[in-house]
């Protein structure tokens, strides 16, 4: 039996995952812990490396006191985390200020000036447009996009830029803390749009042309690669065993849609957490710069996922859970605040939804949400878009309210399904992952808008980090390759659409499509 750790880096908090791994990946214990995502003005979003560090040490230590494994039978351990953010390290390998995160939308300007001006199309300059398509298929054109986090920095905080020496992402942080060793895992040097996918190199013409330092670019290794053995000082500090090795892991994006049974080209998963998206494997690049989706660089080699993201999806579900659902109805059915653990969240709120909302006709009464609490990314690129309840009259009430929250999330879903399937074939069933997976009524409800079968799998909320292990376990020569892993990935639940309550959803969705041209003035004007 081989025993491995997958540290699933998340927005709100860390999780801790023991798996055993033969011809099955098995979870057998689990820890988790918060920590801050701190919101400052003109649209910043940070995070303290240091509160990941000691959230990750924490929950080793107490994973281990329930169990009987022991440190030393440890095989190895790896990563599954949130991309796109932005930590810069001086030579020590400290973080020169927070990280920024891949929410973060401050660097309009820098976007501006680096980006769109001159001639034109979908709001890039034209030859930069064209360089970035030839080299990896994609355009940073995005304000929340890594390099113009690194820009932003570069002009607004001169001190600190000079002291960086390396620029690494979340999970890159974690593994020079781990190892000694400054490294970026190719789905993550893929993310940050300088890398060219043709050569499997950072790209100097892109430096050349966005101002960056490729001194600050570290080396790039694969997901399955060892990046290195703990060092001293972090197997003391983590409870673990000085050398164990530690595996490059992947994204969330990379791994979630792996750890849900999704690996072969043509399959799509859906994934809920607090962000959502629609991702389908294939195996060549190509890109939509209208409606903002790439096919990114995977874990596996020759692999992409055709990524389209939306910023807010469970974070909606947070935000009904503090803000509308708290008085006479709450979502505290043991009467005790769950606020501290995201996944008692989930599980209180659900089972809430399945009892309350689940009566509620679909449809939500006529009440459409737009659930763009954070602006919004894909299928159109505007920071200053916001959630909204539409159509609300004398007789609704706030039933329907939480129910068009979730309708709403599932409708943009669909949306970027839609865009996803003009330009490749998605599948039909599709898996769905995340804590919004864990709730029957939101699995059915994402069935019959989108008029897909909808399959779930055994603990939907874990999918990044069974990914994280089947990438140790090919690392550690367990498994031949990832391909393998969609076989041992059964689904638990599978939810069929019903053809009954389709003229509800589709008249509702109709509306939705056009709520966002019809304010985004509005928006700007309020929020620009």
């Amino acid at each position: 039996m081989t025993y491995v750790l997958a540290y699933d880096i998340g927005t709100t908090g860390v999780k801790t995952c023991l798996f055993s791994v033969e011809e099955r990946i098995g979870l057998l214990a689990s820890a988790q812990e918060g920590y801050g995502l701190y919101l400052v003005e003109n649209g910043g979003a940070e995070q303290d490396p240091e509160e990941w560090w000691q959230a990750m040490c924490h929950t080793t230590g107490e994973l281990f006191s329930t169990v009987d494994i022991r440190p030393e039978q440890i095989a190895g351990l790896s990563f599954c985390s949130q991309m796109q953010g932005l930590v810069l390290v001086d030579r020590s390998g400290k973080p020169v200020r927070r990280a920024m995160s891949y929410m973060d939308q401050r660097a309009g300007e820098e976007l501006k000036k680096g980006l769109a001006h001159g001639p034109q199309i979908a709001g890039a300059n034209v030859v930069k447009l064209l360089k970035c398509l030839k080299a990896n298929g994609a355009v940073p054109s995005s304000v929340k996009d890594p390099v113009w986090k690194y820009k932003w920095v570069q002009s607004h905080e001169p001190g600190n830029f000079a002291r960086t020496d390396k620029w690494l992402d979340v999970k890159e942080y974690l593994l020079l803390r781990c190892t000694g060793r400054a490294v970026m895992t190719e789905d993550s040097a893929y993310a940050t749009l300088l890398y060219d996918t043709k050569k499997r190199a950072w790209s100097e013409s892109l430096c050349r042309m966005f101002g960056v330092n490729m001194d600050h670019l570290p080396p790039v290794i694969q997901s399955a690669d060892r990046a290195g053995g703990l060092t001293d000082r972090a197997a003391a500090e983590l409870g673990l065993v000085p050398g164990t090795p530690v595996f490059g892991g992947g994204g969330d994006a990379s791994l979630i849609g792996i750890g849900a049974g999704a690996a072969a080209v043509g399959s799509t998963h859906i994934y809920c957490g607090t962000s959502g998206w629609v991702s389908t494997v294939t195996d060549r690049q190509l890109v939509d710069v209208d409606a903002m989706i790439a096919a990114i660089v995977g874990a596996q080699a020759g692999r992409y996922n055709y990524f389209a993201e939306m910023e807010t999806a469970g974070k909606c579900l947070e935000w009904v859970k503090d803000h509308l659902a708290l008085d006479e109805i709450g979502v505290y059915l043991e009467k005790k605040d769950v606020a501290g653990s995201q996944e008692a969240v989930y599980a209180s709120l659900y089972d809430y939804l399945t009892e309350t909302v689940g009566r509620v006709p679909p449809g939500a009464g006529g009440v459409i949400f737009t659930p763009w609490l954070h602006g919004n990314r894909c299928p159109f690129e505007d920071p200053a878009a916001a959630g909204m309840f539409f159509n609300i009259r004398l007789d609704t009430g706030k039933t329907e309210l939480i129910r068009a929250v979730l309708e709403g999330v599932c409708f943009h879903l669909r949306w970027m399904l839609e865009c996803q399937a003009k330009k490749v074939a998605t599948s039909d069933p599709i898996r769905f992952v995340g804590g919004g997976a864990l709730s029957p009524v939101t699995s059915q409800i994402l069935a019959d808008v989108t008029g897909r079968t909808v399959q779930t799998v055994a603990s939907p909320q874990n999918a990044g980090s069974v990914g994280a292990a089947a990438v140790m376990a090919v690392g550690l020569g367990v498994i031949a390759d990832l391909d393998a892993v969609g076989t041992l990935i059964p689904p638990e639940r599978t939810f069929v659409p019903d053809p009954a309550v389709k003229a509800a959803y589709d008249k509702n969705y109709a509306v939705f499509r056009k709520l966002y041209a019809a304010n985004r003035a509005q928006f700007r004007a309020l929020n620009g």
